[in-house]
């Protein structure tokens, strides 16, 4: 719009400098005298400027006249490309001055005077596969879906710019929401070039969207295939996508295909909790106990978590506590230091009634405090027969206490109650981890609220009374 404006400006600037040319010319005095043939010609400084602009355009008139008559000789000589070589400069001419200003204009912010640019220079240069794409970006800064959408299909005719009017369609379907169709366009796509990388992380965004787990897995192996992806991630993605496709069989008859699947994704990736979980349950099904505790326990080496304590448990679920403690002391001397471990290895001494224990795993924590251990110790103080105030002073800490590790989105914070393969809320992939939530400052039903629920009156308190427990310090209120 600007541009526009100037060159108004400079229009009307132009004429107002030839029309006050004119009136100079018309009062200055002098002249020149032009003798031809005997005949003399007193020419006024205006007559004189205008016989100089004739002779200028007479002379370039001419000069176009001899290009003309030379290129006819040619022609008529056997050069039978003489004729279209002189109109072919002069488009070409007018085609890039019409495509240079297009793209003055598309830099500039103006959409609607690119297009005009750019359908001139679609008239005189021969170049549909710039022109085209030229207009396609123009009418988006102008907001002309319509002439986007018609701009990438002309894009389609010409082998070199397939992938590019592809590409371009997809896109816009995937901010209009058409999922399916962009995923139809994706693929065409990455079969046009398979080795394009950003064809390949759209084509797996919407993979995954969709839940299309077996699509995903071989565009992963596309991209391990020309490079884009480290081996390492690779394993561990690809188990990802071979369980979250079976996940949802893990309580029906599997088929074989399915056990395979679980167990090469356990191989590929052993430190991944749900595919070990997985695995391990498989295989206490078939009843092979041994590799389930391997599974386990390898799993356990990279991270502790409960949930695969808890497998660890169903590999003898019929067993004494005592028995138990035995038992899984071949997986809790693996990081013996580790707070999900002492937590367990407490809560299978309460199990066995040994308090005395479960307090000694629970020493020297020092700042490591979380609602879980909280809880650990108001049950070991109920088993030792504790007051219910001492025990209800404990349940209290732990209701404002940190929140226990849970599955937590790197890339938004969203807690998860279970480990899932999309983030439930920014749908991010392979993005959580297990670890302590955010503080939260918004109260909730498990808040400050909820004390005279757990604690009772303050008149049953204990003012005054510390004890130490396990490095922790309850003050009872």
């Amino acid at each position: 719009m600007l541009w526009s404006s100037i060159k108004v400006l400079l229009f009307f600037g132009s004429i107002c400098a030839v029309a006050l040319g004119a009136m100079y010319l018309l009062e200055s005095d002098g002249g020149i005298l032009v003798t031809f043939s005997g005949l003399e010609f007193m020419l006024n400084p205006l007559q004189t400027t205008i016989a100089v602009v004739f002779l200028i355009v007479i002379a370039w008139l001419l000069m176009r006249l001899i290009s003309f008559c030379i290129a006819v000789w040619k022609f008529m000589n056997g050069d039978e490309t003489a004729l279209t070589r002189l109109t072919a400069r002069n488009r070409q001419r007018k085609g890039e001055d019409a495509l240079s200003e297009g793209v003055i204009a598309l830099f500039s912010g103006e959409g609607r005077l690119a297009m005009s640019k750019v359908s001139q220079a679609n008239k005189w240069l021969d170049k549909p596969e710039l022109t085209n794409l030229l207009m396609a970006q123009a009418a988006e800064i102008a907001g002309d879906t319509v002439t986007v959408r018609q701009s990438f299909k002309e894009l389609l005719k010409n082998d070199t710019t397939r992938l590019l009017g592809i590409r371009g369609l997809m896109k816009q379907k995937i901010s209009e929401g058409d999922t399916v169709t962009a995923i139809k366009l994706a693929k065409e796509a990455f079969q046009v070039n398979p080795k394009h990388e950003q064809t390949q992380d759209i084509l797996l965004r919407l993979q995954i969207q969709s839940q299309d787990w077996g699509g995903a897995r071989e565009t992963l192996n596309a991209k391990l295939k020309y490079g884009f992806l480290p081996r390492a991630i690779h394993q561990r993605r690809d188990a990802i996508l071979a369980i979250s496709e079976v996940r949802d069989q893990i309580h029906d008859d599997q088929s074989t295909k399915a056990e395979q699947m679980i167990l090469e994704a356990n191989r590929k990736s052993p430190d991944l909790i749900p595919a070990a979980v997985m695995a391990a349950r498989l295989h206490i099904k078939k009843g092979k106990l041994k590799l389930a505790a391997r599974v386990l326990k390898k799993a356990w080496d990279a991270q502790p978590h409960p949930e695969l304590a808890s497998a660890f448990a169903e590999i003898a679920p019929d067993e004494t506590p005592q028995a138990r403690i035995k038992r899984f002391a071949t997986l809790t001397q693996s990081h013996p230091e580790h707070l999900e471990t002492r937590l367990v290895v407490a809560e299978l001494y309460l199990s066995a009634e040994d308090f005395q224990q479960a307090r000694r795993a629970l020493d020297h924590l020092g700042s490591h405090v979380d609602a879980r251990l909280l809880t650990i110790i108001a049950a070991i103080e109920r088993g030792e027969g504790a007051p219910d105030n001492v025990v209800k002073g404990w349940l209290a800490k732990a209701v404002g206490a940190p929140g226990s590790p849970q599955w937590v989105c790197d890339e938004c914070q969203n807690v998860h109650a279970s480990w899932t393969p999309i983030c439930k809320k920014c749908g991010s992939f392979d993005t959580l981890s297990w670890v302590a939530p955010p503080a939260s400052e918004v109260s909730t039903s498990t808040g400050v609220e909820m004390l005279p629920l757990i604690v009772g009156n303050i008149e049953d308190t204990v003012v005054g009374k510390n004890e130490e427990i396990g490095g922790v310090r309850n003050e009872e209120t």
